[in-house]
């Protein structure tokens, strides 16, 4: 259980009494975390025990990631080497649609539950969506491959807020930025290794035979997810046990509009709503980055899935970079300060994109690397503070529920990246190196105003 220090040491900023929702007598400990941990015995000694635990939650959690997004990497591709760039759009409807629908169901959960409990079931529901999307990619079927995306995007659902709301109950809280940012390379390794080997594997079909009639690349995919999920089962029943932190907690029926009625309480806290806005918005910009870099690559410059699939990994090896510098530039009472000079990085990075066509074919993929690792980099700053201040900001009783309700307004973000997509690229006909120009520009339009209303209603 995280250590109770004395609100007057400790406050990031005041939390209006009004928004109860929101409310805890301590806030997220950027200031002067360090100091604090290595002049207590008991905290460092708190860290030391619960590393076991640590491990295996990380653990859960990047096999998770791998399996979502090797899977659905290979879907992405398929469609668009298939010249279905509207399966692209769809699919990410179809993942972030139950974000929305059950963001309020899998707060209740996670707070009316032990979080281990709901943990371990939600890795069971993960195991019964591979073993359908499996089926679906050996069969050729994109509709049970959508169908395994929802069932798949369920179990995260309900899995988020258990995980990451377990964090600050395992940790003091000058910590948990730590925690979240060493957590956040694992799961950005398992991203960046689901992403790039599922090009890989799915080349295998140039060099292999098909296996019982299933191209070896697809019939690979298959016994990959199942597997990897069978591991992170297992894996989960090394979380740590905690009792449930609001027993008896009404649930809520209203579904999506009890989520929209937490969200709109959420603006009496100026700082945290404007934490959630900026969560949404990177990513946003980084599921619609995915759908882009894969038609990029594909469409665009006839390249192979396994060069494709090289533009990710570099955005996503640049978001965990900058994970490990927010947790040492993320620092005192203005810790937000960071966030708008981050976002104009990132602005920066996408408007610089499109360059490339000037440049020769040789030169086109190395300067896409340097961009969108430049990308990442902006939003890990930005990303990794303002998820640690979501995890601690709630009180115990209620974190479960505002993380739920932090994680639908992302994925309305990353919703929204699906139409967009589709929009720019199929409707306008754009060209997907074009398409950044316009990513750039709204980008830059949101961290001015991100830079304006810190300036115009600075926290106290």
């Amino acid at each position: 259980m995280a250590s109770r220090r004395s609100a007057s040491a400790h406050r990031l900023i005041p939390s209006p009494r009004s928004v109860k929702i929101a409310r805890q007598d301590t806030s997220l400990h950027f200031l002067d975390a360090r100091h604090h941990m290595d002049s207590d015995p008991a905290l460092k000694e708190q860290i030391r025990q619960a590393r076991g635990n640590f491990v295996a939650m990380a653990a859960t959690y990047s096999l998770g990631v791998f399996n979502d997004n090797f899977f659905r990497q290979a879907i992405l591709l398929l469609a668009a080497g298939a010249g279905l760039q509207r399966i692209q759009g769809y699919a990410t409807i179809i993942f972030a649609a139950p974000f929305i629908l059950f963001a309020a169901y899998a707060g209740w959960l996670a707070d009316e539950h032990s979080k281990r409990n709901v943990t371990i079931g939600s890795k069971v529901l993960e195991l019964a969506a591979m073993i359908c999307g499996a089926l679906g990619i050996w069969l050729g079927s994109i509709p049970l491959m959508l169908v395994m995306l929802g069932t798949m995007a369920t179990q995260a659902t309900i899995f988020s807020p258990a995980l990451n709301g377990s964090i600050p109950e395992l940790y003091p809280e000058a910590y948990v930025i730590t925690a979240n940012a060493i957590l956040k390379v694992a799961v950005t390794a398992s991203i960046l290794l689901g992403i790039a080997i599922s090009g890989v594997v799915l080349d295998l079909d140039r060099k292999f035979a098909p296996v019982w009639g299933v191209a070896a690349g697809r019939f690979a995919i298959g016994v990959g997810v199942i597997a990897i999920s069978l591991l992170g089962l297992l894996a989960s029943l090394g979380v740590p046990y905690r009792r449930a932190a609001a027993p008896g907690k009404p649930f809520p029926w209203a579904g999506p509009w009890r989520t929209i009625k937490d969200l709109y309480e959420l603006r009496k806290d100026f700082l945290l709503a404007l934490v959630i806005f900026l969560n949404l918005y990177v990513w946003f910009v980084g599921t619609l980055l995915t759908l882009v870099v894969n038609a990029l690559g594909v469409t665009e410059h006839q390249w192979s899935n396994t060069r494709t699939s090289l533009m990710l990994v570099a955005e996503l090896g640049g978001i965990a970079v900058g994970g490990l510098i927010a947790s040492r530039i993320a620092k005192g009472a203005r810790w937000y300060k960071v966030l708008a000079p981050a976002g104009a990085v990132m602005s920066l990075c996408l408007l610089m994109v499109p360059f490339a066509s000037s440049i020769s074919p040789a030169g086109a993929l190395p300067w896409y690397l340097v961009m969108f690792a430049g990308v990442g980099i902006a939003g890990g700053i930005i990303v990794i503070p303002c998820e640690a201040f979501i995890q601690v900001r709630p009180r115990l009783e209620d974190k479960g529920t505002i993380i739920a309700a932090a994680n639908c307004a992302a994925f309305i973000g990353i919703l929204l990246a699906g139409p967009t997509a589709n929009l720019l690229m199929d409707t306008l006909a754009m060209a997907p190196s074009r398409t950044f120009f316009v990513t750039g520009s709204l980008s830059l339009a949101v961290s001015l105003l991100a830079w304006a209303l810190l300036t115009w209603k600075e926290p106290a």
